[in-house]
């Protein structure tokens, strides 16, 4: 117990003093980080809801910076955003599935330690792009995969997802199965898809190679016939990715995705009318 203590001890003095980056999980010699990215005017006396963002890159490359535009921004609006790392293959050597576990183990860390970050975390969003959309949706559909370290007792389910070209079927035909194989059953959200499903948005290019329009809309039925909401919005001569900001802030496709997610968000009752420019703390 008096460990425990001194962890929060010496988590909570760091994170009210501004520090970037918070360890959540500790797994084979590797320290897994967040950032973490608070509105202006942060009081420690509220319970802000939050916004978790998974990097994409196939679960073999990627970094947490991917979203860092679309995190200032939500923080703007008056959400806490929070960017894991978690392992791939390039740097860890590791499977998809140990990618899942430790995207479980982001979201089990926020709920945890919901009071020392001010979350409620009855109000927690999942989002991602790409093998990172996979991620978000997984920790809400996908049973199994979790650290046998993580306190189970503890739900990985968020509230929501807000899913940036997904690659929501990882079956026969779909992205991944010559590495997922016949894991896909407990592994493709597309396959676990079951009542009580989040409210999601899936927001998906018309010239994705990687993702048919038609699997985004099948989704769609699925969770609909299960009584889920799921807002499908389709992008014209859009392709994988499109939803980056680029080195130039030109991508219009940018910032119609931010409206996108931020009408999805404003449905939910999740932001407020905080426009000031939010920052990393």
């Amino acid at each position: 117990m008096r460990t425990l203590f001194v962890f929060v001890l010496i988590f909570s003095i760091n994170f009210l003093s501004g520090q970037k980056m918070i360890t959540y999980k500790k797994i084979d010699k590797t320290d897994l980080k967040m950032m973490i990215f608070k509105p202006p005017g942060f009081d420690t006396h509220k319970k802000y809801k939050a916004i978790v963002f998974f990097f994409g890159g196939g679960w073999t490359k990627g970094n947490a910076a991917q979203f860092r535009s679309q995190a200032v921004y939500f923080a703007s609006k008056g959400l806490v955003c929070f960017l894991p790392d978690y392992r791939v293959a390039s740097r860890n050597q590791t499977t998809p599935f140990e990618a899942l576990k430790d995207a479980k183990s982001a979201i089990r860390f926020i709920k945890q330690n919901a009071a020392q970050l001010h979350i409620d975390s009855a109000r927690i969003v999942a989002a991602g792009g790409s093998a990172g959309g996979q991620l978000a949706a997984a920790t809400a559909l996908i049973a199994d995969y979790n650290e046998k370290t993580d306190n189970l007792k503890i739900s990985s389910v968020p509230n929501a997802l807000i899913l940036f070209n997904p690659v929501i079927d990882n079956g026969p035909g779909g992205y991944g199965f010559e590495r997922i194989g016949e894991a896909y059953l407990h592994f493709s959200p597309l396959h676990n898809i079951r009542k009580g499903a989040p409210p999601t948005l899936i927001m998906l290019g018309r010239k994705d190679h990687l993702i048919p329009v038609a699997t985004a809309e099948y989704y769609k039925t699925v969770m609909e016939k299960v009584g889920s909401r799921c807002d499908l919005a389709l992008y014209d001569n859009a392709g994988h990715g499109f939803f980056n900001q680029n080195k130039n802030n030109d991508n219009p496709f940018y910032q119609e995705t931010l409206n996108e997610a931020e009408r999805f968000l404003n449905a939910l009752g999740y932001l407020t009318a905080n426009s000031k420019t939010g920052s990393a703390n």
